[in-house]
């Protein structure tokens, strides 16, 4: 086993997460089980682990009761569960690090890892986009507002970051669906209105008008009423 590598569970590991650490670069292993883990861990150790726990929970968490409860853990420890789940991870705080839930976007991964890599030590300082009171940290797709944690989809994050990084420009709707959804989204351009509106609802009153819009234009990101 080379230095740096992840463990991923199980074997054969899901496709979108294979995807997604080949374009990262990041070397794994995949493991059916926890006598594999041990045979393939080899002299270095494991960067950190990757659980999935939706398709055979049981196994998965006994896993990674195995890697925690060495002498020194296995971590950082990424699990990644189904919406169902949730109410599971309340009783296995203790299990993991950080989790995701499945279906994941590349982009969210490649953030938790790095965040959680820098946690370790391993990686670099956060990189944030901060505008006034609003603070988003780029790799772990958290955002506040006053010190106050924003509850965003994924989505809502993604348009919010970008509207922060070019503070003052107005983009019209189709620039924004470009830049922030996709060349390949099909979706119409009242999806941007649709997010504008919870993300206004999620800022709350007093700094709804955050964002703003330009008549016969778009949006832009100015500054809160307070």
């Amino acid at each position: 086993m080379t230095a740096e590598t992840f463990l991923l569970y199980p074997d054969p590991a899901p496709a979108d997460l294979v995807r997604s650490l080949d374009f990262g670069a990041y070397n794994w292993t995949a493991v059916g089980s926890i006598g594999d883990a041990r045979e393939a861990e080899g002299d270095r150790g494991w960067t950190g682990a990757i659980i999935n726990t939706a398709d055979n929970p049981d196994d998965a968490w006994a896993l990674c009761r195995e890697l925690r409860r060495r002498d020194v853990p296995v971590e950082p420890l990424l699990v990644l569960i189904s919406g169902s789940q949730l109410d599971d991870l309340e009783t296995r705080n203790d299990l993991f690090d950080d989790f995701m839930i499945t279906p994941f976007h590349p982009r969210e991964l490649e953030a938790r890892l790095g965040h959680l890599l820098w946690k370790a030590g391993r990686g670099v300082r956060p990189e944030m986009v901060e505008h006034g009171s609003l603070a988003l940290n780029v790799e772990t797709y958290q955002a506040t507002i006053d010190g106050r944690p924003l509850d965003l989809t994924f989505m809502e994050y993604e348009l919010l970051k970008f509207l922060a990084s070019h503070p003052g420009k107005v983009f019209n709707r189709e620039t924004l669906l470009n830049r922030v959804w996709g060349y390949d989204y099909y979706g119409g351009a009242r999806t941007v209105d649709v997010h504008v509106r919870r993300l206004r609802a999620k800022l709350g009153e007093e700094h709804a008008s955050l964002i703003q819009t330009v008549r016969s234009v778009g949006y832009k990101l100015g500054q809160s009423r307070w």
